[in-house]
């Protein structure tokens, strides 16, 4: 019998520590209780030594990976007919071991490498995977009934073996190597019957990017223009926004005419200084916090902004401001010294500043002496800079530059002395003016002057701000 197994190729679990060894069946003695293997494998990888020798003690587990040649032998009668016994070598040494099916392979060759077996189930586990369903089991009816002919049909079913290797890489480098992309676009484009159609294809391929970003448009579309404003008096200072469009300076002339010739068509005072208000109170909202400062559940820190007024048409934009901010929730106190005369615009903001919560004080003795969230400076004139050399407006700047709060300026005088009072944000009005290099931050507001108008003074111009009515500006 120990001749019937002899050239078939095997299996041979001896547990962790010697690993898995495979190879065909050279020699098995029944009296050492040993079996031989030639050309063995351990743990997939070829044997230094033609041949090695088990003992059925360390025998976990034997399977047999082919049995063809065993069948085809001559000379085996009716045990080669009916194929190999499904016990393992270590039940024909022990009794105890367990019956392990066998595996068939569909290879026959002796010199081919280890077949790398699927992992098994523990012992006795009825949930056992590949190989232990590949030779359906024997019927067996006990005490009339049927449930071993019901799984032996289960088993014909689904106890099909699998012939696939798989631990093995596809070769996903090689058999890309193997496919000339362009030879075969050239082929289809010859044989084709429709080539016209399909050179403009393949030229397609070759001139389209590998990939477009989240903000790119595929579609093709005009040129970008960013020059869109043109003036006829330029003031010597460009400046460009966050998308690249240029914004050039006027000077101090050219943008009160400007906006002289937008009040003819209807722009009034009374509504640019409401545009004003609006726009730099909402910058001032932002710069405060905006929402994260300004909720209900923050009653008890209200932010404190200090307006420091003058008594001319600065003085009234920054008032019509602070009304706004006043409204919102904001603590607003409004310096504005006494004046025997003020402009008359200055007197109307005054007016509706006072039906507001905010406090309005003459001397700087009655400012806070603590550091404020945000002082808005609007002390400068453009007509009368001589200003600068009054008590009132030293003790104010003097104040301002102690407080160590960040400035807003809102429109302030072109000059090439520095600003008394350094800000930290300058707002221009409609079209910036050639300001001095400083460290401000200049923003530019939309005070609501229509395209037509711009036109009217020679003007080419294009809005961008977009869907905003504060933009920033940069040096360009």
């Amino acid at each position: 019998m120990a001749t019937d197994w002899l050239g078939n190729v095997v299996s041979i679990n001896c547990g962790q520590t010697l690993g898995v060894y495979q190879g065909e069946v050279s020699s098995v003695d029944h009296a050492s209780q040993t079996i031989s293997l030639k050309q063995p494998y351990h743990n997939g990888t070829k044997c230094p030594v033609s041949e090695v020798t088990f003992s059925a003690m360390d025998i976990k587990e034997l399977k047999f990976l082919d049995i063809q040649n065993t069948v085809n032998k001559p000379g085996c009668g009716q045990g080669a007919a009916r194929g190999p016994s499904l016990t393992s070598a270590g039940q024909r040494g022990q009794s105890n071991r367990t019956t392990r099916p066998p595996v068939t392979s569909s290879s026959t060759h002796s010199d081919i490498p280890p077949i790398t077996i699927l992992h098994r189930a523990p012992t006795g586990s009825s949930k056992s995977r590949g190989g232990t369903q590949a030779t359906p089991k024997k019927n067996s009816v006990r005490n009339g009934s049927t449930s071993g002919l019901a799984r032996s049909k289960d088993d014909e079913c689904f106890g099909g073996g699998t012939e696939e290797d798989l631990d093995t890489d596809f070769d996903f480098e090689g058999n890309l190597a193997l496919f000339d992309k362009a030879a075969t676009f050239s082929q289809i484009d010859r044989t084709g019957s429709n080539d016209s159609r399909m050179q403009p294809h393949s030229t397609q391929v070759k001139q389209q990017p590998l990939s477009y970003r989240h903000d790119e448009n595929i579609l093709e579309g005009k040129p970008v223009i960013y020059r869109q404003i043109t003036v006829p008096q330029h003031g010597g200072k460009e400046y460009c926004t966050d998308s690249g469009l240029v914004v050039p300076s006027v000077t101090y002339e050219f943008h009160q005419h400007l906006l002289a010739t937008a009040e003819r068509w209807g722009l009034t005072l009374e509504r640019r200084l409401e545009m004003i208000g609006v726009c730099s109170s909402q910058m001032a909202l932002t710069l405060l916090g905006g929402p994260n400062r300004l909720t209900p559940k923050n009653v008890h820190q209200r932010p404190t902004v200090v307006l420091l007024c003058g008594p001319h048409l600065q003085g009234a934009q920054g008032i019509s401001c602070g009304r706004h901010l006043a409204n919102h929730g904001v603590e607003v106190i409004l310096f504005l010294p006494n004046f025997v005369k003020v402009q008359e615009a200055v007197t109307s903001e005054v007016n509706l500043y006072s039906r507001t919560s905010g406090k309005q004080v003459a001397s700087i003795k009655d400012l806070p002496a603590s550091p404020v969230d945000l002082l808005i400076n609007c002390l400068d004139c453009h007509e009368k800079p001589l200003l600068r050399e009054k008590p009132w407006y030293q003790s104010a700047a003097e104040w301002a530059n102690q407080n160590r709060a960040p400035v807003l300026s809102i429109d302030p005088p072109v000059g090439e002395q520095p600003q008394t009072v350094e800000a930290k944000w300058t707002l221009s009005l409609g079209l910036p003016l050639p300001l001095a290099e400083v460290d401000s931050r200049v923003y530019l507001c939309d005070i609501g002057i229509p395209k037509l108008v711009f036109q009217e003074v020679g003007i080419r111009y294009l809005s961008p701000f977009g869907c905003k009515f504060v933009i920033p500006l940069h040096r360009a």
